[in-house]
């Protein structure tokens, strides 16, 4: 048994890292190639400078692409990294598979492990880091690389990542589609362009509450914690900025699915999961999950390929 004194700081910050992680945390893989030049099959890594800082987004590509490639860029959480979100959330399997279409997949690494959304989260808010026009840069310098298709750009992030996923819908018109997984809304969104939106949230999320307010306090001594809009409200947001019509509602076991269709073939859909946490649904339970005992990520659904299926219905 540790000290009660080394007990007292650690188990906080192991709750903290959990929080922010959906469970999984650290790790990493030693892979690189030259900026420049054709994009190598599998995983690869390329930095770039933004902001006056070396900015690095992992790579991966299948096999079987063919032409103009549709992308996803997913975001990690809170004190996660582009290695832990790309061993989480299956996004290489969901690529590799051909029944859905093959893709490119970007997984970028927020700076000090997190990303400016707005009013959260970390260093970055604190310095005001610009992170999209980081994410905008590394798209671009991934197009130059490999032919992309522009009409098939997407967004989707984990808690954090989640909030700069709708950070990138609010202020660029790059993204066809977004998808936030226990993410709110955390920026001005008044200016936003019509995009498709697909939300997946738990309603016993206590990190990020489902019906909006502040959640569980990011640090042991009380520092900022995420406090924005119920994720209903934000759907009721993007409703508006797309001119969609009045949603209808299905519930299948602990799964609600509210979708309202809109102009252009756009749509804006809530995936609501009874019970569950601050998760992506059908992940991996990683290592501090186990050591504190938290919940299994609920397997009603699988996020990766919900997302995906959602990404392939919608083009800009």
């Amino acid at each position: 048994m540790a000290p009660a004194r080394f007990r007292a700081w650690l188990f906080p910050l192991l709750a903290v890292l959990l929080a922010a992680t959906g469970g999984c945390f650290g790790g990493g893989h030693a892979v690189g190639d030259p900026a420049t030049g054709p994009v190598p099959i599998g995983r690869s890594s390329q930095i770039i400078e933004w902001g006056g800082i070396s900015r690095k987004f992992d790579l991966y590509r299948p096999q079987g692409l063919a032409g103009p490639a549709a992308l996803v860029v997913m975001m990690h959480g809170g004190f996660g990294n582009s290695a832990q979100a790309e061993r989480s959330y299956h996004w290489d399997a969901q690529a590799d598979k051909a029944d859905t279409g093959h893709f490119l997949v970007m997984y970028p690494d927020g700076h000090h492990r997190a990303w400016n959304a707005g009013s959260c989260c970390g260093m970055p808010q604190q310095d005001n880091i610009d992170d999209v026009g980081f994410i905008a840069a590394a798209v671009a310098a991934l197009g130059r690389r490999i032919p992309i298709d522009q009409s098939r750009i997407y967004a989707t992030g984990m808690s954090n990542g989640a909030m700069m996923a709708l950070r990138l819908a609010c202020e660029t018109e790059m993204f066809a589609a977004v998808a936030p997984v226990a993410g709110t809304l955390v920026t001005d969104c008044s200016r936003a362009r019509p995009t498709s939106v697909l939300q997946i949230h738990g309603t016993d999320d206590q990190s990020v509450p489902y019906n909006g307010g502040p959640g569980k306090a990011l640090k042991s001594n009380g520092t900022p914690r995420v406090n924005g809009p119920g994720i209903p409200a934000v759907a009721a947001t993007w409703r508006v900025i797309d001119g969609c019509r009045p949603p209808t509602s299905t519930t299948a076991g602990v799964v609600t699915t509210e979708t309202a269709a809109c102009p252009s073939g756009r749509a804006v859909q809530l995936i609501s999961v009874a019970g569950a946490g601050h998760q992506w649904p059908g992940s991996e339970r990683g290592p501090l999950a186990d050591l504190l005992g938290a919940a299994e990520p609920s397997k009603a659904l699988d996020a990766t390929d919900t997302v995906w299926r959602f990404f392939g219905r919608h083009h800009r």
